[in-house]
């Protein structure tokens, strides 16, 4: 069992920067591929990054690519989400995810095993 508990969000310029971090209980944490995924007021819930058990591996979803980046601290359990050069369409609520799945089906919501509760992210223009 591993729990997963979102921090960091808030309220932010447009062009500006949030660091979210997301800490797991348990001891196997460093086994689990970890991944951010987000959801919009009436949007589906999309992904957004994932990396590998090591942190040798990442991936972004198209729209992030170059502004976020995934990062992992398999001594301190947790995984972060640097995020700069925010705009509107990013304001979401910001899930992590711990998954055991191969890592081709990073992308899907249903491969992950545990979700945090999530934290809001709201990008003001």
């Amino acid at each position: 069992q591993v729990q997963l508990v979102e921090s960091g969000g808030g309220l932010v310029q447009a062009g500006g920067s949030l660091r979210l971090s997301c800490a797991a209980s348990g001891r196997t944490f460093s086994t689990y591929i970890m991944g951010w995924f987000r959801q919009a007021p009436g949007k589906e819930r999309e992904f957004v990054a994932a990396i590998s058990t090591s942190g040798s591996n990442t991936a972004y979803v198209d729209s992030v690519q170059g502004r976020f980046t995934i990062s992992r601290d398999n001594a301190r359990n947790k995984v972060y989400l640097q995020m700069n050069s925010l705009n509107s369409e990013d304001t979401a609520v910001y899930s992590c995810a711990a998954g055991s799945m191969n890592w081709r089906t990073k992308r899907m919501i249903d491969s992950y095993d545990y979700w945090g509760q999530g934290t809001q992210v709201t990008v003001s223009s």
